[in-house]
């Protein structure tokens, strides 16, 4: 029968075949925690009975979320969790890498084809290189750092065709919040997004990952671009793998088709205080902001502050606004050293941050005070999210929140 390529992972994986909405238990191919939702996960693990994990070799951890440590506690868990890596022979990257989802793609651990899981909803991160990835609870992580296996209800999937170039300044972030307002907040409820069509199959794995990173945010499942060049040269330096054929059948069953053309789409703001509450630039153009943050597992890479840079040219940074740029991994932050961008950046007036999550999680630094105004090209703007609930958080794409920087207001970035 015909099959999504959702379908075809599971089946490959259960040796069966496997349609949407059936219950499986299935094996994962890696599992990741991190420093929040990590010590939980051992803790459960440790309470089933468990004395060693499945395979360490299919662990990834690290810690991005509260480093360096910002509070006893949180050094606590790092210690906590650097003990318990020793013990069970797991790499541990700890502080030195970066954020999770940019770490577990560019060091191979995610790959076309395989079943990834993390305690971490964006891990659906990793669908930009052809798997499918999802994020779980730390108590389901418990249970899989045991049996290296989980029970999954096989998701449908809705197939997202995008066409057409995107103007001059427009991009994969400004697509993803225009399809999250058409979609909804939970119109994809536990579902798989396939993105396909000339926009995604030319979008570099830096838009894609964008992409795949925001799907949670209309409820899905998981999130997947089905693996094309473009892919496997993304993969070749990372993991000893021969390409392979990974799609959808022509004649596959969807829950649900949706189709959209870029060439007229314009730079998007997703407005507080919902991911799915999304307009135009032009509606909200003219806001003032206090504090601008570039970076985030959903635009943190080097591709994402190169467009940020270009649009800030030789200007300066606005002095009425704080402006926070966090690379996503060591290797962006080296290719960004390489090519000048934190020269530029800190010179405009920006501060410059070491790897992490920053002010997307709101518990380390760059808080917002109340009343206070965060543009923002991470992926949420829930009351309280970078701060004080009396705050607003609005979304953007690196180039709309380097133009606002500049002016310190909300502004069109192909305006500058």
């Amino acid at each position: 029968m015909a099959a999504t390529i959702v379908e075809k992972i599971f089946s490959s994986h259960c040796g069966r075949e496997i349609r949407a909405g059936d219950v499986v238990m299935a094996p994962v191919d890696a599992a990741m925690i991190h420093d929040i939702t990590g010590p939980l996960a051992i803790r459960v693990l440790r309470d089933m009975g468990g004395e060693r994990v499945f395979d360490p070799r299919k662990i990834v951890m690290l810690f991005d979320h509260q480093i360096p440590a910002d509070s006893i506690p949180a050094a606590e868990n790092h210690v906590f969790m650097r003990e318990f890596a020793r013990e069970q022979g797991i790499h541990n990257y700890d502080m030195r890498e970066g954020v999770c989802h940019q770490v577990v793609m560019e060091k191979g651990h995610a790959a076309p084809g395989e079943i990834v899981v993390g305690t971490d909803s964006h891990t659906c991160t990793y669908g930009a290189g052809g798997a499918f990835a999802t994020g779980i609870g730390s108590t389901d992580m418990g249970f899989v750092l045991k049996f290296g296996a989980l029970y999954f209800r096989v998701p449908e999937s809705i197939l997202v065709e995008a066409n057409g170039r995107f103007d001059r300044r427009v991009g994969a972030k400004d697509l993803i919040l225009n399809i999250a307002g058409d979609i909804g907040a939970d119109g994809a409820t536990y579902q798989a997004l396939e993105f396909v069509g000339d926009t995604f199959r030319t979008m570099d794995m830096a838009g894609r990952m964008t992409c795949a990173n925001m799907a949670i945010e209309m409820g899905a499942k998981a999130g997947i671009v089905p693996p094309d060049e473009t892919t496997w040269e993304y993969i070749a330096p990372r993991r000893a793998m021969q390409p392979f054929a990974l799609a959808s059948d022509p004649d596959a069953v969807y829950a649900e088709y949706r189709q959209y053309d870029v060439a007229d789409l314009a730079p998007q703001i997703a407005v507080p205080h919902n991911v799915d509450n999304v307009v135009d630039v032009g509606e909200v153009a003219g806001t003032k902001v206090d504090q601008v943050f570039i970076g985030s597992c959903t635009n943190g890479r080097f591709e994402d502050l190169a467009e940020a840079a270009e649009v800030l040219g030789k200007e300066q940074f606005a002095e009425s606004v704080r402006v926070i740029v966090i690379p996503a991994s060591r290797d962006e932050y080296l290719k960004s050293l390489k090519a000048g961008l934190i020269e530029r950046f800190v010179e405009a007036g920006a501060l410059f941050e070491a790897p992490c999550c920053g002010p997307c999680m709101g518990g380390a630094f760059g808080l917002l005070a109340p009343g206070e105004v965060s543009l923002s090209t991470s992926n949420r703007n829930f009351k309280g999210r970078q701060g004080s609930t009396a705050a607003s958080v609005y979304l953007c794409s690196p180039a709309t929140a380097a133009a606002s920087a500049i002016y310190g207001e909300i502004t069109d970035p192909r305006e500058v």
